[in-house]
């Protein structure tokens, strides 16, 4: 396996990680809130894709100049 290989696979691993740790995030907070705080449906899928929104515009990748 060559560095530009190597490369493309870590590449690979931190993006499917930061994406997989925001979904379970989303899903954790929207449990938690439906069930645990017993708020419902509503202000549970709010929160969750309030936490969704932000953490896609926190983790996506900048551009390179």
């Amino acid at each position: 396996m060559n560095i530009t290989e190597q490369a493309w696979t870590w590449a690979l691993f931190v993006g499917l990680t930061k994406w997989v740790s925001l979904s379970m995030a989303a899903l954790i907070l929207f449990l938690t809130v439906w069930f645990a705080v017993g708020a419902g449906f509503m202000p549970a899928f709010i929160s969750a894709a309030v936490l969704s929104v932000l953490g896609f515009f926190a983790l996506r990748t900048k551009k390179a100049h």
